[in-house]
């Protein structure tokens, strides 16, 4: 039974982006999935890395459940906007605060290199937009995409990490956001 941890990165429950977390939810629960979640906005930590990685700050409970989230699972989807081209505040200083080294990465001594400590995992970034994907790929190069993939999942280990756009989703018709939701329920039930 493949294990899929679901981490929506939007701060706002109305949001689109819950509607995609649980059309996902369902269709990987129809596959014979188990599925834990992780709803950043619920949390309560401080999102500040005060001393960056000089001095350790000690997480919050809910920080230590998500860290073992993390650590149970096989696949992980992290849902999100983008907004000014990158990830929303909340959901940096999460990442900020729990991709340490020692937890899902670990500097190697005297080196510049470092262990990944999360092989063995895959992922899927689904992200919404407010352009087609295209133009924020040839626009701006996708950086939001660029951070969490290359920069954080990937950094630590996490292959293969998948990408799912969605958009232009301001000023979109209840049929585009209807058929979007079919397409993240079937990526769900294929476990992708």
């Amino acid at each position: 039974m493949q294990k899929v941890l679901i981490i929506n990165g939007h701060p706002n429950p109305d949001s689109f982006n819950y509607g995609i977390a649980a059309a996902y939810k369902q269709g990987a629960l129809t596959a014979g999935a188990e599925v834990k979640e992780i709803v950043v906005a619920d949390l309560i930590f401080n999102l500040n890395l005060k001393y960056g990685y000089q001095k350790r700050s000690d997480l919050e409970p809910d920080l230590l459940d998500a860290l073992e989230k993390l650590k149970w699972c096989d696949h992980m989807v992290w849902i999100h906007p983008v907004w000014w081209g990158g990830l929303p505040a909340i959901l940096k200083g999460f990442i900020d605060r729990i991709f340490l080294p020692g937890f899902v990465f670990q500097y190697r001594e005297n080196s510049v290199w470092w262990d990944k400590l999360l092989i063995g995992k895959s992922a899927r970034i689904i992200t919404t937009l407010d352009q087609p994907s295209w133009y924020y790929w040839l626009m701006f190069g996708r950086p939001s995409v660029n951070q969490l993939k290359k920069s954080t999942l990937e950094f630590c280990g996490v292959k293969p990490v998948k990408v799912s756009y969605i958009g232009p989703i301001r000023n979109s018709t209840a049929e585009f956001r209807e058929k979007q939701i079919k397409k993240i329920s079937q990526l769900g039930a294929d476990l992708k």
